[in-house]
């Protein structure tokens, strides 16, 4: 059901949330933007060093993780859609990992390129027990050269055609440029197919036109240079009108962490209050989040039930340590037994 070919949620006829679970599976997701490793060293610590006075961890374990615009496509993959993603990585044994990693998770790696011209990103994170001692970031965050920019529109072009929706995942790292977005934008457009976007500061107001703009609460603030009381509702209301107008946005979505999300369009406008849960790490939640909105908004679902269905996700994820994606059958359990589908019907 690519592009033009997908049909409303009312020609759908999606009476229950199992169908929804179910149609989840025949949706195909280009996921365009910054990858990186996420890498775990787990230990104990038990002196603090002679040499320093910092702690010395004795290493138990160590993990990598698809982090960044891959565990978007990790998250994808575990609601049952197909994940196509389109980024770079180094020519280097970190980016040789990172393939080898989509693979072993079932996630194609076509639209994938190495160059030789960057590092893959890398960051390391060293626990001790739940306790986060620090993190190591590899990395560089320069625009991609014309030879790089040439082979990575060449892969979308190729892959847009078969796509659902385009999540542009934004972490400032130089894969997403104004060119490249207005570009990926009028080219989907053409197709009918949703643009979805998670920002970041460099490029937050390139985004014109896109169908659905998810910033966090510290995002919309500093990328649209406003201050408001987020909970005042007229103020809220008021900035995301704001937001809307200045990307010509068909709808905003904002995460408001302990205060759930808030989405809003040119027609309607819906605060989901959070469930309260046992937090152990937001890493990764945002992340969730956009996977979920993303496949709703290929199917067309309504407004208020794209927002809950992801706000519950991105709540489900932050119960666990490290970057983990979501669980799709826990999360419907947990929709039914909220109610979610009747609260829109």
């Amino acid at each position: 059901m690519a592009g033009a070919e997908c049909s409303t949620y009312e020609e759908m006829e999606l009476k229950t949330l199992t169908d929804i679970a179910q149609k989840f599976n025949e949706l195909k997701v280009m996921i365009i933007g910054d990858v990186m490793v996420d890498a775990y060293v787990w230990g104990s610590v038990e002196r603090i060093s002679p040499e320093a006075p910092v702690p010395v961890v004795h290493v138990d374990k160590r993990e990598i993780r698809m982090g960044g615009a891959a565990n978007v496509a990790k998250n994808v993959s575990a609601l049952g859609a197909q994940p196509i993603l389109c980024a770079l990585v180094g020519n280097d044994s970190q980016g040789e990992q990172f393939v080898e990693l989509l693979e072993s998770k079932g996630v194609k790696t076509q639209g994938v390129i190495r160059s030789n011209d960057r590092v893959t990103t890398v960051k390391e994170r060293v626990l001790a027990g739940s306790q986060q001692l620090m993190r190591v970031d590899s990395e560089n965050d320069k625009p991609l050269t014309s030879f790089e920019y040439d082979r990575l529109l060449e892969k979308i072009l190729h892959f847009l055609p078969e796509t659902d929706v385009v999540i542009f995942e934004d972490y400032d790292k130089g894969v997403l440029s104004a060119k490249l977005i207005e570009t990926v934008v009028k080219e989907a457009k053409a197709r009918n197919i949703p643009t979805v976007v998670d920002p970041k500061k460099r490029n937050f107001l390139a985004y014109q036109g896109v169908s659905l703009f998810k910033p966090n609460l510290k995002e919309i603030k500093e990328g649209m240079k406003i201050e408001f009381d987020v909970d005042n509702p007229d103020e809220l209301h008021d900035a995301v009108n704001r937001l809307l107008n200045k990307l010509d946005a068909e709808a905003a979505m904002i995460t408001l962490s302990e205060r759930g999300v808030f989405i809003k369009n040119r027609s309607e406008a819906h605060h989901i209050p959070a469930h309260i849960r046992q937090i152990s790490d937001v890493s990764g939640a945002g992340d969730t989040v956009i996977s979920i909105a993303s496949l709703c908004m290929a199917m067309q679902l309504p407004m208020d039930f794209t927002a809950a269905l992801a706000n519950l996700g991105g709540g489900l994820v932050c119960e666990y340590l490290g970057v983990v994606p979501v669980d799709k059958k826990k999360l419907f359990e947990e929709a039914e037994k909220n109610n979610l589908l009747a609260d829109v019907q």
